[in-house]
């Protein structure tokens, strides 16, 4: 295989170490995380048991009022074999990891291989909870892939990486999931996603195909007997959440030789220039004005859009007196309103306020929009870690070697943060609102006109998706509160799209569903929406039965219901 740039790990994973939960099972994923034996040197299996724990949490709802594994879902114990290299775009200058997962009891019948990219920014395994709880337990075999992110963090100051079995490994001693092409001591830490160089969204759809192709090879190698495995003898479907259903869409328009036999995005952040709007854009102005727009008293009652937080929300309402924008909570709500914001949208968003999230996302973004390099960030922000009293410091031995495990590929998080120069005369506004110049200076390159400017909108260009075949059968899955990824600046514009150029993809926009079950824990808002994954696994089940018994793709939307304080059923669901 001309694309790896790595040898094949491949390695068993019988008894108490299965692929699906790593030998946790539901209980165990459910609990604390899994622990090192020596938390600065733990071993491949503990790192990639805790990779898995995290990548489930991640994404799922594994809480008592959920229903996961009682109303949807299964945790069941599946024995087999995982195969993961590196892998390299043309053109790219950095790696993506791929990674395979095939079941003893694969079904050499159906012949099914479930492909998928990683959620946000996630490592290789980001989209287990979704592809391998639904592929696995079929005989499916899964293949994965990072898509050029990850949490392969590289420590600039001490020249370690990560090494393809998720160890740390110093520069120039292996190959590395990640390493800067240029860095000093003083760089802080670097993230392939930001720091690459490579614009990797603009490949997420490659990333995903090339995970096939790696698919199909390693049945090749696992089961000889039933070798080759093809495209024309097996059958392939495509699934991703948030990114990875970008990913997903991305690889529907660039599948011209037809490799695709289903495709099922959930929640995409899918970007069409002439009728959406993209991530960068509303990420930075919802972060600009967002914090001011909720302190209105409509959001009085809606989980996380009160406390102690607030007080920085005001500071921010002063602040922008200092600029051009709308100030006041009405003038900014009425704006957010005018670009397409919902209350809905607005409401839930307010978490994603609460956890600074859209300051992390534009970060990131920014940087791998203008393909910066570590120590080369727009704004000057870098990433690092902190003491307790909040000075910069080096990164410690068993955070490092956590950071595989337990980073989610987007600071802040894992012992990482971002790091933002300041001083008084960069104060923009209100001094108790210090982040508000950089924020400010993140928007500018969306709208502004300078040479990073044009590059950023340069790249989320090449990002945008292009027509699938008319053939292909194509499920879309939105939340109509989703507050991150809104319904209305992607999926709605994306299906009405395809539907003007002779498409007809199953479309099920959600009522009472956001982007995040994960998020269903906090106190008060898993009252008020019902989870994402068992409408994607509805849709995959759907999908499976269209493909190997030919059954009819037209079933209705279903009609979600709030649970209130009580648990989840069936009927809250609405699948009919």
């Amino acid at each position: 295989m001309e694309f790896l740039t790595s040898a094949v790990r491949a390695t068993a994973h019988r008894g108490a170490d299965d692929l699906l939960s790593a030998g946790l099972s539901l209980a165990g994923l459910r609990g604390a995380l899994s622990p090192f034996a020596d938390a600065s040197a733990p071993t491949p299996p503990e790192l990639r048991r805790r990779a898995i724990q995290n990548s489930w949490k991640g994404i799922a709802d594994l809480g008592p009022l959920v229903g996961y594994g009682e109303v949807y879902g299964a945790v069941p114990d599946v024995p087999g074999r995982e195969y993961q290299a590196f892998a390299r775009i043309p053109g790219a200058r950095s790696p993506h990891r791929v990674l395979v997962q095939i079941p003893d009891a694969f079904d050499a019948q159906a012949r099914c291989l479930i492909v998928t990219a990683s959620s946000g920014s996630r490592g290789v395994y980001g989209a287990i909870a979704l592809a391998g709880a639904f592929g696995l337990p079929r005989g499916c075999a899964v293949a994965y892939t990072d898509k050029g992110a990850g949490s392969g963090y590289f420590d600039c100051a001490t020249a370690t990486g990560v090494a393809l079995d998720g160890t740390r490994a110093r520069a120039g001693a292996t190959m590395l999931d990640f390493e800067p092409d240029a860095y000093t001591a003083e760089s802080g830490i670097a993230i392939k996603h930001a720091h690459s160089r490579d614009n990797p969204e603009s490949d997420w759809g490659r990333h995903l195909l090339q995970a096939a192709r790696f698919g199909l090879a390693m049945l090749d190698e696992a089961r000889p007997e039933l070798a080759p495995f093809t495209p024309q003898n097996t059958r392939i479907i495509a699934v991703g959440l948030s990114n990875g259903g970008a990913a997903v869409l991305q690889a529907a328009g660039l599948d011209d030789d037809g490799w695709l036999d289903a495709a099922v995005a959930v929640a995409p952040n899918v970007y069409l220039p002439s009728c959406g709007r993209a991530l960068y854009d509303y990420a930075t102005q919802a972060g600009l004005l967002m914090p001011s727009a909720l302190l209105d008293t409509r959001f009085d009652s809606i989980p996380l859009a009160r406390g102690s937080f607030m007080e920085e929300w005001k500071a921010r309402a002063v602040g922008l007196r200092a600029t051009d924008l709308p100030a006041g909570p009405a003038e900014a709500l009425a704006h957010l309103h005018t670009t397409g914001w919902t209350d809905a949208a607005i409401a839930t968003a307010a978490t994603t306020v609460a956890s600074d999230l859209w300051r992390a996302f534009a970060v990131t973004y920014s940087s791998a929009y203008t393909r910066s390099g570590v120590g080369q960030m727009p704004g000057g922000f870098r990433f690092v870690a902190r003491d307790a009293a909040g000075a910069v410091r080096g990164p410690g031995a068993t955070e490092r070697a956590a950071w595989w495990a337990d980073a989610v590929g987007i600071p802040p998080g894992a012992g990482v943060f971002i790091d933002e120069p300041t001083s008084p005369a960069s104060i923009v506004g209100d001094p108790a609102d210090p982040a508000l110049s950089g924020q400010l200076g993140l928007r500018e390159l969306w709208i502004g006109d300078d040479a990073d400017a044009l590059r950023l909108r340069e790249s989320v260009a090449a990002c945008a998706v292009t027509l699938p075949r008319a053939n292909l059968p194509l499920w879309i899955i939105h939340g109509r509160e989703d507050g991150l990824i809104p319904a209305a600046f992607s999926s709605d514009a994306y299906v009405a799209w395809l539907r003007e150029n002779g498409g007809d993809p199953i479309y099920w926009p959600l009522a009472h569903t956001q982007h995040f079950d994960s998020f269903l824990a906090l106190p008060g808002f898993g009252d008020r929406y019902v989870p994402l994954l068992p409408y994607a696994y509805t849709a995959l089940e759907k999908v499976w039965r269209h493909l190997i018994d030919g059954e009819p793709l037209r079933p209705s939307t279903p009609e979600p219901k709030p649970r209130g304080s009580g648990a989840l059923s069936a009927e809250h669901l609405g699948v009919r």
